[in-house]
């Protein structure tokens, strides 16, 4: 019998990535930064491309097709249009822009002919090229694989063609869209211009921004009058979640700046914090605080909306905005829809598979089926895997110390220990996370009871700033006596909901007023480590069946010391991709005060190691993020 494979890529904005499927079935997808060691590499994906097509056992000229995940014209058109309406303002990012444009966008087949040629034996010809939508990509990555026969779909992100926020319905194999915002009326640039003007970088520390808002203080003067302001001044929003901007102070859509600061330093009487300063102060914390709310509101009229037009008990979600995970614990406990699906490559990269998926049901008219007990992304593991001939090979070249493991029964009882005495541990396993969360296999783990966890685990490993929270994994098992997940379960990473009442400690009367170190290093809870300052956790319940070795090792913690959760944070220093190979997790380690690296059944130990040779200056390929 025949089999179809289709190849999906994202490509030359940010975060490219590649994807194949064989007849409709998911078989591999990778980010191109994993390859490359680059932070959101955004050039053509020619490793992930070798990478899908080699697990596929495929090569370029056999494909079926291949999908591009947006339509450069309509991109191309939606840039003049822009430029014409706002004219004569923007005229130097007019300049700027169009050579690119003209160069590389409108000759996009090219670029891809070119990009693909090095895969082409002589004779061989490139299959068809289909370039689905933006947000259409976005809603097929979301409902596709989903396990939902139907469902509403909210894509929202930055701007894709012209579409910045879609409502739409899956139904079957199809697709229906059944509302749009456009350009330049963004919910994820309101967010990006926020993110800028607290110093963090667009399309990188929105996350931060995220992190940063329950340091807010609900009950000042000055985070209500930040709200009010955004709601009065900068964005309209109507009661069915559709919004419009007050582009007066922004400057995304014809400048070089997201927002316009001398309007905004005059409407918020808070100057623009300098990037990577050390001043993060309260006022900061009230701005991201507002914004959040702000978001929260619209996402949640939206779906509302969503709710009522398709009359789906479900809903699906993808696009940039759909990583807010504030944003997605909100709307699962307001019970808007009885369930919801998070594409966990919610961001660009994601489009390269949500293209593929697109081709195939919608274009080339092939039917679906949802298997209501599980999605079809296989826990998000679909990058590469290595033997213990790869891993041992890796150690050689290190001239690094190992001792491997008897079985995995040993492995996970020794490493239990060593995590239970305190210790920081690398664990580096199986197939690479598809998406930005490491979910337990390209992961850094620690005891979530340590009070001293998490100041360790942000300055002494990660290298970055002291408020950033970090994530549990629990078992499933587990996860609602942990945590108010409300029934539902979060493999992905991507929902926030509340400790268990059970575990939180008191907090002092004064304590929103307390400065930001006091807050975060209070005791919140008997997990201090995992408990924001929010009494809030960013929940990872772990499944027996779709990660059984990371199971077992929380398991096998449960019993050691009668907790089921484990810290979990992407194997990686701030600026780093997560690792991908075992020599990028061996730098990792050596790099920074990790105690225990383990590579699938090596159990390395940083005392026994020998420091590397050379390698000084390091942190230098790294941007900050």
């Amino acid at each position: 019998m025949e089999r179809h494979y289709i190849l999906g890529i994202s490509a030359y904005y940010h975060d490219s990535a590649a994807a194949v499927i064989c007849d409709g079935v998911v078989i591999a997808a990778a980010h191109e930064e994993r390859f490359t060691r680059k932070k959101h590499d955004a050039g053509f994906p020619a490793h992930a491309v070798r990478y899908v097509l080699e697990e596929a056992g495929v090569q370029l000229h056999e494909l079926k097709a291949i999908a591009f995940y947006d339509k450069p014209f309509l991109k191309f058109e939606r840039l003049l249009e822009t430029y014409h309406a706002f004219a004569p303002a923007g005229l130097v990012s007019f300049l700027t822009s169009m050579p690119v444009w003209i160069k590389e966008k409108l000759f996009m087949r090219s670029m891809l002919h070119e990009g693909f040629a090095p895969l082409l034996a002589p004779g061989q010809t490139l299959p068809e090229l289909y370039f689905p939508e933006h947000h259409l990509s976005h809603a097929a990555s979301a409902f596709y694989p989903s396990p939902f026969d139907d469902a509403a779909i909210l894509t929202i992100d930055g701007v894709g063609e012209w579409a910045t926020t879609s409502l739409c319905k899956g139904e079957g194999a199809q697709i229906s869209v059944l509302r749009e915002i456009h350009f330049p009326h963004s919910l994820g640039l309101l967010y990006s211009a926020f993110t800028a003007y607290c110093g963090f970088k667009v399309n990188s520390g929105e996350y931060k921004l995220m992190g940063l808002a329950p340091y807010g203080d609900p009950e000042s003067e000055r985070a209500r009058d930040f709200e009010r302001k955004i709601r009065e001044n900068l964005v309209d929003i109507r009661e069915d979640g559709s919004y419009v901007l007050n582009m007066r102070y922004f400057r995304y859509a014809t400048g070089l700046r997201m927002y316009d600061a001398a309007r905004w330093q005059a409407l918020f009487g808070v100057p623009p914090r300098t990037a990577e300063s050390e001043d993060l102060g309260q006022e900061y914390m009230d701005m991201a605080f507002a914004i959040q709310n702000v978001t929260e509101d619209i996402v949640l009229r939206l779906a509302r909306t969503a709710r009522a037009l398709t009359g789906c008990a479900n809903v699906c979600l993808a696009g940039g905005v759909a990583l807010n995970c504030v944003a997605n614990g909100k709307l699962l406990r307001e019970h808007v829809f009885d369930d919801v699906w998070i594409q966990p490559a919610s961001g660009d990269a994601g489009g390269a598979l949500g293209a593929a998926l697109a081709v195939w049901h919608i274009s080339l008219g092939n039917p679906r089926r949802a298997d209501p007990a599980r999605d079809a992304m296989h826990g998000s593991y679909l990058g590469p895997a290595f033997d213990g001939g790869q891993i041992a090979r890796a150690c050689r070249r290190f001239h690094a110390v190992a001792h491997v493991a008897d079985n995995l029964d040993a492995l996970c009882e020794t490493v239990s220990d060593l995590l239970a005495q305190g210790k920081v541990v690398g664990w580096f396993q199986g197939r690479m996370e598809y998406g930005p969360r490491a979910l337990g296999n390209r992961s850094i783990l620690g005891d979530p009871r340590n009070p001293e966890m998490q100041k360790r685990l942000n300055l002494k490993i990660k290298y970055r700033e002291g408020f950033r929270p970090f994530a549990p994994s629990v078992l499933e098992e587990y996860a609602g006596k942990y945590f108010d997940l409300h029934n539902a379960v979060s493999p992905y990473m991507l929902l926030v909901t509340d400790v268990a009442q059970s575990l939180r400690k008191p907090l002092p009367p004064d304590y929103h007023s307390l400065p930001l170190w006091d807050r975060l290093y209070w005791q919140r809870s008997s997990l201090p480590a995992i408990t924001h300052v929010d009494m809030s956790a960013r929940v990872q319940t772990v499944s027996r069946e779709t990660n059984p070795r990371y199971w077992q090792l929380i398991e096998t913690f449960r019993r050691r010391t009668g907790c089921p959760v484990l810290i979990n944070t992407s194997f990686n220093v701030r600026g780093e991709p997560v690792v991908c190979t075992p020599e990028d997790a061996y730098l990792c380690f050596m790099r920074t005060e990790m105690d225990v690296l383990v590579l699938g059944d090596a159990i390395l130990y940083k005392e026994e190691q020998t420091p590397l040779a050379d390698d000084a200056d390091w942190r230098k390929q790294y941007t900050l993020d």
